[in-house]
């Protein structure tokens, strides 16, 4: 969440920039500074009615002490008068410091000055777009198809056991699956991320760390009766493993790297665009996170942009990079790249990662600081990706490399699978 004092420090840029979000911000961070206001002079005088208070109980000791008990009683009569208001001080502090934080909560991370303006992904700017689109025969399939045809994913099966979005993976299809993330936690390894294997269940206190509370509970699977939530993406679970921790600067940056399955509710989701392998409930994805020192954390993100570019180039699929816009810019990013995948078979483009910077955002509510050169602690940066997110890299796989004898599998995921068609 944003910090107050950066909040007074640039009140007219930050409305400025919230207005690429489309959000009148004035009046939200005008009442987050004077609820900050209210919670310092609440706490001066808190503070000023305690120290008198420990003052009085004192003196009333020494005249105890020294014979002179009405004196002292009529000192114990005014202390009593002063816990009285220092109570009431204490649960207006409370009321305050809770009004601010759910006030807090609710505004969104500043967008970083390259963010473009726009209302919708329709305004998203393409930077950077490579690799060929193949022209398939003239009996080429959509992945669905492909799925059913070749007995690799049965999507009846799973509304069977689950419901609609739930798909099961057979045969060769569950070795492709297996053989993508294999590949992706290698590739990830080989620059340097360390492997973790996370919880697939957080409490509140994670969901709102990394911002998915309160801003996507309606999204999230809620297991009502030990109020934990099932994760939506990895980097929840992993980004938290710094919650409440100071870092050396010697320690960043941080980063690591796992696989994880995920799970959306994606409440309504529906229509052509998301047939087959397009949107899900539960599906695999394989995360990349960083914690950087804020001067490093720019830099990190290209790299971990020219990272996911590598891993594309290998698997020999089309892709473009889009630069968000300030409509379609997630809650807690400052600046987010989202890499599309062109789908031959569907003859669109399919987001398959996201590239984010948090800046502060994630740190400060998750109280993730480093103690830097100077001694004192700083809140770090967080980053994270996708690197990648499986049911569309494979729905793209299994579309651009059909041929009419049967679908090639990528060069690079031979060894991983084991077989080079399938047929």
């Amino acid at each position: 969440m944003l910090q107050v004092a950066q909040i007074k420090e640039n009140l007219a840029a930050y409305v400025s920039a919230l207005a690429k979000r489309n959000i009148e911000a004035a009046p939200l961070l005008e009442k987050a500074i004077a609820l900050d206001e209210t919670r310092k002079s609440t706490q001066a005088t808190l503070d000023a009615k305690l120290a008198e208070s420990n003052k009085l109980s004192k003196e009333i000791g020494m005249l105890f002490k020294s014979g002179k008990g009405a004196e002292a009683n009529e000192l114990k009569a005014k202390t009593g008068t002063l816990k009285e208001e220092t109570k009431e001080l204490g649960e207006l502090l409370n009321t305050t410091v809770e009004a601010l934080n759910t006030l807090l909560y609710t505004i969104p991370n500043i967008p970083y000055e390259t963010v473009p303006t726009g209302n919708s992904d329709e305004d998203n700017e393409e930077i950077f777009k490579e690799g060929d689109i193949p022209t398939l025969h003239d009996k080429a399939l959509p992945h669905w198809e492909l799925a059913k045809k070749y007995d690799l994913i049965d999507f009846e099966l799973g509304v069977k056991i689950a419901g609609a979005g739930f798909p099961v993976y057979k045969g060769k299809g569950a070795r492709l699956q297996r053989a993508l993330i294999n590949y992706f936690l290698d590739k990830n390894t080989e620059a340097g991320y360390q492997e973790v294997q996370v919880p697939h269940l957080v409490n509140e206190a994670s969901g709102y760390g990394t911002g998915q509370l309160p801003d996507k509970e309606g999204q999230m699977y809620h297991v009502t009766g030990d109020d934990l939530y099932l994760i939506p993406t990895a980097e929840v679970p992993v980004t938290n493993i710094f919650r409440g921790e100071l870092l050396q600067e010697s320690d960043l940056p941080v980063t690591y790297t796992g696989y994880t399955p995920c799970f959306r509710r994606e409440a309504g989701s529906y229509g052509a665009h998301v047939r087959g392998l397009n949107r899900l409930h539960q599906f695999d994805k394989v995360e990349i996170v960083r914690v950087e020192k804020p001067e490093n954390s720019y830099a990190a993100l290209d790299g971990m942009v020219e990272h996911i570019k590598g891993i594309l180039r290998e698997l020999k699929l089309p892709y473009r990079i889009l630069r968000l816009c300030g409509g379609d810019l997630g809650f807690t990013a400052a600046l987010t790249y989202d890499f599309e995948l062109f789908s031959t078979g569907q003859d669109r483009w399919l987001e398959i990662s996201s590239a984010s910077n948090f800046e502060a955002y994630q740190a400060n509510r998750l109280k993730l600081r480093f103690k830097n050169a100077e001694g004192k602690n700083q809140l770090a940066h967080t980053l994270n990706g996708s690197s990648l997110a499986l049911p569309r890299v494979l729905a793209g796989i299994l579309e651009n490399y059909q041929t009419p004898e049967g679908i090639k599998i990528p060069e690079v995921l031979v060894p991983y699978c084991g077989f080079d068609m399938i047929d």
